[in-house]
């Protein structure tokens, strides 16, 4: 197994809540459970589930998102300068859509010191320490922000319009980065959806009637994240995953990856990229080409998060040695496409048939690299 994560077999991040911290947070929000009382069953949660990991043969254990309920809104929710909001629609999948609800700008944005996700992180790197494995925080990427913010949420005269809160969006996540580091943190992963729109020429012609400039996005997302990362700590691993959508096993964008891959593999400066790989979606492995030789991985994403039905081990192995006619098999990994729940509301499978997906990673990246 490789000692440095991406792992050969590792996970995107999120897990199925589990019946008690799904309790725990309806109790909450109608006002029968206290703080205090939640994070006491948020934690035992992220106990369990760093030992189901462990458990389960993964060398990497994350919270599974267990005290979010969003992938995305949670972490900028907790920024000033910016506010989760109503809206009147919610982010449309294939056949449902979420809840109506968007992030507003207000007024500066920056990353304050007590923004709750460092002591989420905090916990999970002491747990993940217990156990002698290499804890994992995922949080969203910039570009996603950049992309998701409408013209018309930005209620603030501190910024003449959208493209002028970039270099205060970089600052906050440089900020994050160096506050996380500071926690405890030497795995962080920035997850992003805004990639595989691009790759999308009907997500595309969504963001053209949204305002959104989309001539050289690609190469403007990719300067967005260098700077982001550049001068991170050299001690600490970033990666990214780039997602189709995933909300109760539906889907959003379709398309390869050919129009971004240059710049995502070869321009942004990610340590390693979990790339979804499960059905004809994603197109062919010929876009991982632009990974450049050296110590980048890119992790497959070959087994569905969506459905609970395991993949046949031998198809997935063909497809990696198919994966590696244009990257070497050495900077592979193999995890599932996604994360099990990107929202509290989960993906359309049972937590036996999650564990079972786990343990096939787990088995297959074993028996391909050793």
């Amino acid at each position: 197994m490789s000692p440095r994560p991406p792992f050969r077999a590792d996970v995107v991040g999120s897990f199925l809540r589990p019946a008690a911290v799904q309790g725990a947070r309806a109790a909450h929000a109608a006002g029968t459970v206290d703080d205090d009382a939640l994070r006491a069953v948020e934690d035992e949660s992220v106990r369990a589930l760093a030992d189901a990991q462990q458990a389960a043969g993964l060398q990497v254990v994350t919270d599974g998102e267990a005290r979010r309920s969003w992938w995305h809104l949670d972490f900028w929710g907790g920024l000033d300068g910016v506010e989760v909001v109503e809206l009147d629609h919610g982010i449309a999948f294939q056949g449902v859509s979420t809840t109506p609800k968007g992030l507003r700008v207000t007024g500066p944005v920056s990353f304050p010191a007590d923004h709750p996700f460092l002591a989420h992180a905090r916990f999970v790197v002491q747990e993940a320490a217990r156990r002698g494995v290499t804890a994992k925080f995922t949080i969203p990427s910039p570009t996603v922000f950049d992309f998701r913010l409408d013209a018309d949420q930005l209620r603030t005269d501190h910024y003449a319009d959208r493209a002028a809160v970039t270099e205060d969006l970089v600052t906050a996540y440089r900020d994050a980065i160096a506050a996380f580091h500071a926690v405890g943190v030497r795995y962080l992963q920035l997850d992003d959806t805004a990639w595989a729109y691009l790759c999308s020429d009907v997500e595309l012609e969504k963001a053209r009637e949204r305002g959104i400039d989309t001539d050289g996005i690609a190469a403007r997302f990719s300067s967005i994240v260098r700077r982001v990362l550049d001068g991170r700590p050299s001690d600490l691993v970033v990666t990214t995953h780039v997602c189709r959508g995933n909300f109760r096993s539906t889907w959003i964008s379709s398309g390869g990856y050919e129009p971004v891959a240059e710049e995502l593999l070869g321009n942004t400066g990610y340590d390693g990229f979990f790339l979804e790989y499960d059905s004809d979606r994603a197109g062919g492995f010929e876009p991982l080409r632009f990974l450049p030789h050296g110590d980048q991985v890119v992790v497959l994403g070959l087994i569905t998060s969506k459905t609970g039905e395991l993949e046949d081990p031998a198809v997935v192995e063909q497809r990696i040695r198919d994966a590696a006619q244009y990257a070497p098999l050495e900077q592979l990994a193999l995890s599932p496409q996604c994360g099990f729940a990107s929202t509290e509301e989960g993906n359309v499978l049972s937590e036996d048939e999650q564990w079972a997906k786990v343990r096939s990673v787990v088995a297959i990246a074993d028996r391909v690299w050793g």
